[in-house]
């Protein structure tokens, strides 16, 4: 296992308040990742990040080539996964940026996996209920 540094911010939280996904303005947020792990991601075979932050870090890195700075990466429908194969993370709120990641992971399949979530009572949010899921072959590698 290995490590990568996101400074969350607004970006990450803060709604999705325009009709459209591309009129969406991210905020910038921190990151940095150590050569080693960033060596150790592209030799895997298979990436699991733990939370949708990581991931953020390291498809931001995937498509700069900088191991640290600030990313804007705003991860929608039709995003072409560089580096991470699996997810693990928690049920996120309507209208956030991060189950709009989600949908660009696994695409409409998460609508089956939260009304289940929602049938089963299991707790949304950051201190909530995890789900564990595998990148739809829809998004590339």
């Amino acid at each position: 296992m290995v490590s990568v540094e996101l400074s969350v911010g607004v970006g990450t939280f803060r709604p999705v308040e325009s009709d459209r996904l591309d009129d969406h303005v991210m905020h910038a947020e921190r990151y940095r990742v150590a050569p080693q792990v960033w060596a150790a991601c592209r030799d895997a075979r298979r990436v699991v990040a733990v939370g949708t932050t990581v991931v953020r870090t390291l498809e931001s890195v995937a498509a700069t080539g900088q191991l640290e700075g600030r990313t804007d990466l705003f991860i929608r429908p039709g995003h072409e996964f560089s580096v991470v194969d699996a997810l693990l993370t928690n049920f996120h709120l309507p209208r956030s940026t991060l189950l709009v990641m989600i949908e660009a992971f696994i695409g409409p399949r998460w609508r089956d996996l939260y009304s289940l979530a929602l049938a089963e009572d299991y707790r949304f949010l950051s201190f909530g209920d995890a789900m564990f899921l595998r990148r739809s072959p829809m998004a590339s590698r």
